[in-house]
């Protein structure tokens, strides 16, 4: 088989030391979870048959990852199950040991000829890598695979919004929009003695670690693995995207990809969907062409957005003319007023609103319009723009599976403003734009949703016992 070659923007070198002899050469897979379409994966086969030695892959567990719980561990635990044997099916020996990721990969780095990571954008995904490059005794070599063009290529700095972002993406797009082919290893490593936590029996494991668990896993809808996502791929792209821009916005349909969920534990590889949204015949290019806009370029900025912005998840983040606009209407009356507890168990007026709040609670997601609607409501019904924020990006990253993403802060500050315009002027939003429910009625099936929601709702309980 061809050997994949990466190209050279999607590489770093993290410090100024060669690589050396050793027993191995180390993948610490953190971010890109899978087996398949894996830049850093492929980077690290041909390394370790370059140097003649086996390849070990290793993920560090930590039970305090931020903000995360048992719902977000049991979906990451079933797409790494899933990453180990597909990695052996290519005699390719992968571990989870406990502890801190940095520190897992350099204890395991001391008999590394050299370490191979993939990238992260988070403060703390930064921050663990330069780590790594910073202590580790042999080279660190980070390879950018879970976006389709390397943020650094499209923009060195915050982009103003999608407008600004997207002509610099698409000038770059065709170099970047390539199948990625697998390059077989040549020194089986799967005798390598290291130790591991065996995922055979996930609850087991999960009982182990010191997770909060007042938020119930939703395997009954979503399941973690690659797998699991390339049929969802596969149904959405023959079922729903010839459909998919009128109907991306009616929240009573599941014409969606619910690929995010996947996208944010490196379970499936961007580039390998939009290459597949690609080859799909007999859709129309408008059809094709907004599905690829939320998958890359909406995604797209908001990595950039977090990469180029130190306070991402605070609510200086926004910009300067939605901060000053919502200072101004800060004191407006509100009709409602909602405490965080209020809007956590979803006891408001708006039934539309407690659907969404119940959807993300039972299923661990929720549909795109919804979410626009489900923040701009928090706003509109929490004494100050400032608390709302705070409200709307802690019950995001509680319950969504894909809370806690690049998306997660990017979508949460457009609500109150980012990547976005100013609106005519009206009470508490200011210029900042607006959502009614009589928009949601006008524009959709509304009703239609709520019952949808009290199925999913029904459903959850059962399985869980209430």
């Amino acid at each position: 088989m061809a050997t994949a070659l990466i190209d050279e923007a999607r590489i770093r070198i993290g410090n100024d030391r060669a690589s050396r002899e050793g027993a191995y050469v180390l993948y610490w897979m953190q971010q890109s979870q899978r087996a398949e379409c894996n830049h850093a994966l492929e980077y690290s086969v041909q390394q370790a048959n370059q140097h003649g030695v086996p390849l070990l892959v290793a993920f560090g567990l930590m039970d305090d990852y931020p903000e995360a719980n048992v719902r977000h561990y049991r979906f990451m635990l079933e797409g790494l199950q899933e990453t180990i044997r597909a990695l052996a099916r290519r005699k390719i020996k992968m571990v989870i040991q406990r502890g801190a990721p940095p520190e897992v990969a350099l204890r395991l780095g001391k008999r590394a000829v050299l370490i191979v990571c993939d990238r992260g954008y988070l403060r703390h995904q930064r921050a663990w890598r330069a780590q790594v490059s910073r202590e580790a005794r042999c080279r660190v070599v980070e390879v950018e695979g879970d976006v389709v063009v390397p943020v650094s290529v499209v923009s060195q700095k915050a982009e103003y919004a999608a407008r600004t972002l997207r002509p610099k993406l698409h000038k770059r797009l065709e170099d970047y929009l390539v199948d990625l082919n697998t390059t077989p290893l040549d020194t089986d490593s799967r005798r390598l003695d290291v130790s591991t936590v065996d995922l055979d029996d996930i609850d087991a494991v999960l009982r182990k670690l010191k997770l909060e668990t007042d938020v119930p896993p939703v395997d009954h809808f979503f399941q973690g693995g690659t797998s699991r996502a390339r049929r969802l791929l596969e149904e959405f792209l023959e079922q729903h995207l010839p459909h998919y821009q009128e109907n991306r916005n009616q929240p009573q349909t599941d014409v969606t990809s619910h690929l995010s969920k996947y996208l944010h534990f490196g379970q499936i590889s961007p580039v390998y969907v939009a290459v597949k949204a690609r080859e799909v015949s007999g859709v129309a290019r408008d059809q094709r062409a907004s599905f690829l806009e939320e998958l890359i370029v909406r995604r797209e900025l908001a990595m950039n957005f977090v990469r180029y912005t130190n306070d991402y998840d605070q609510y200086s983040c926004l910009p300067e003319w939605a901060r000053k606009t919502l200072a101004k209407h800060q004191d407006d009356p509100r009709e409602h007023v909602y405490t965080k507890q209020q809007l956590e168990d979803a006891e408001t007026h708006d039934e539309y609103w407690n659907a969404a709040m119940r959807e993300m609670r039972y299923t661990g997601y929720m549909h795109n319009y919804m979410r626009m609607y489900w923040g701009k409501k928090i706003l509109e019904w929490t004494n100050t723009p400032n608390y709302a924020y705070r409200v709307a990006l802690e019950l995001n990253n509680k319950y969504f599976l894909d809370g806690r993403d690049a998306n997660s802060y990017a979508g949460v500050g457009w609500v109150f403003g980012l990547h976005d315009r100013p609106w005519q002027e009206r009470e508490i939003f200011g210029t900042v734009r607006y959502m009614s429910a009589s928009g949601l009625e006008r524009k959709s099936d509304i009703q239609g949703y709520v019952q949808k929601v009290d199925r999913l709702v029904a459903a959850s309980r059962e399985v869980w016992g209430e």
